[in-house]
């Protein structure tokens, strides 16, 4: 009887609080800056687990299958994995909150890493695949963990918010490659296979990312977000039309088109890479030291790219990412394979351009959605944007075998162009500057 009332004080406490929260535009923003600072953090972690199965996938693969044909096959089996993933995690935070959804999503991909840590003792090419694909909700949830900052933020300050979820994965997420042989002699000294080592790391930041959200995601933003937005919708019902009308079908399209393009170009290129250095000398450092400055690339210049898009619009930057794409693929076929300096910067250039890409069109689908579908919006175009990944993971070796890495950065680079098109079908530059007078 005693725990009923305490838990009725509990909830009393709580409905006091999101009304106070309702009605303050000030506790909004304070809740919205927590908010903030916890994914921050829990995007450490998990970009530390992303790495490892970029690093070194391919090349566990490479060892355990004695073939570079399905070399790309890691890449869209955990790329697979998170779309799945992302769909499930959308749904729980549709219906149950950001967090929930995001630690489910961070803890199964520990528990695939640890997977594919003991297919590596085992041999097991079976338990590798099913490894990889669990191993893919982190990757998923790491993505997914952007529009949590966005709940809670105005329309002035989505970029940003999306930046600052993304740029704090940088800190694990550069660290993690260059920890490769430190990881790899690790696991010699406990008797694993040193490609595995990275996973050991992988698993462990998962888990963290996981528990971090876990414990201090309260109160939830976007449980918050839905109760303004509900609130706000019994005003009168001019205010509910006009949220239903704030659904725009055709940003949504051109949202996710350009993360899912954007996706596909950097997921082909940059599975290669290591196969192709390794293929011309360069040693496993060397790779972890390229696929470093990409991912940093991927993630670094998020706050700047952040302001930007809020700046100068989405559009400009959508052809920003198509430009640098392009760039990138034409110095990747183009630069000598033996140069370190060449490689780099084609991969630095790769990792900007879908930063680019990733930051405006998640921007325009924020800004295209409504409270009551985004989560589950979000969720279903995630799946979308996971399943171009692991189909340019999956090609990209196909491609390199039949013809070679040349080919596959030239293809990349002139798929990156129809971005260009497409923000002027969708009308993006138009539909902001609307946004900006309304604010």
């Amino acid at each position: 009887m005693l725990l009923f009332k305490n838990s009725e004080k509990v909830l009393d406490s709580h409905s006091a609080w999101l009304q106070s929260c309702i009605n303050s535009s000030e506790k909004q923003q304070q809740l919205y800056k927590r908010t903030l600072i916890v994914i921050v953090i829990s995007q450490i972690f998990g970009g530390a687990g992303l790495a490892a199965g970029i690093t070194v996938g391919a090349l566990l693969a490479q060892n355990m299958l004695g073939t570079d044909s399905v070399t790309g096959i890691p890449t869209a089996l955990f790329t697979l994995g998170s779309a799945g993933a992302a769909l499930l995690v959308g749904r729980l935070s549709q219906r149950f909150g950001r967090r929930p959804g995001l630690a489910a999503g961070f803890l199964a991909g520990g528990i695939g890493a640890i997977g594919v840590v003991v297919s590596s003792l085992t041999n097991s090419i079976l338990l590798l695949f099913i490894s990889l694909l669990i191993y893919g909700a982190g990757t998923a949830t790491n993505l997914q963990a952007r529009y949590a900052g966005t709940d809670l933020a105005n329309p002035a300050q989505r970029a940003k918010a999306i930046s600052m979820a993304m740029v704090s994965t940088t800190f694990g997420a550069v660290a993690g490659p260059n920890l490769v042989d430190v990881m790899g002699e690790f696991a010699i000294s406990i008797g694993i296979p040193a490609l595995a080592g990275p996973f050991i790391l992988a698993a462990a930041a998962y888990i963290l990312a996981g528990l971090v959200l876990f414990m201090f995601l309260r109160p939830d933003p976007f449980i918050v977000a839905k109760a303004i937005s509900d609130e706000q919708s019994k005003t009168s019902h001019l205010e509910k039309n006009l949220n239903l009308a704030s659904i725009n079908r055709r940003g949504i399209f051109a949202g996710a088109a350009v993360m899912v393009l954007t996706q596909f170009v950097m997921m082909a290129i940059m599975t290669m890479t290591p196969i192709h250095m390794g293929h011309h000398g360069h040693a496993l450092n060397k790779v972890g030291l390229v696929i470093g400055f990409h991912i940093g690339a991927m993630f670094l210049p998020s706050l700047v790219t952040g302001f930007l898009v809020d700046k100068i619009g989405r559009a400009v930057m959508v052809i920003a990412s198509a430009i640098t794409l392009l760039a990138s693929g034409i110095l990747a076929a183009a630069g000598p394979a033996d140069s370190m300096a060449a490689l780099n910067i084609a991969l630095v250039l790769l990792g900007l351009g879908w930063n680019f890409g990733l930051i405006s069109g998640t921007a325009i689908l924020v800004d295209s959605t409504h409270a009551s579908t985004r989560a589950k919006t979000q969720g279903s175009i995630d799946v979308w944007i996971a399943l171009s990944g692991a189909l340019g993971g999956g090609v990209s070796g196909i491609v390199v075998a039949y013809s070679s890495y040349a080919a596959l950065s030239i293809s990349g680079a002139a798929l990156s162009l129809l971005l260009i098109p497409l923000v002027f079908w969708a009308g993006i530059h138009q539909k902001e500057k609307s946004i900006s007078i309304s604010d």
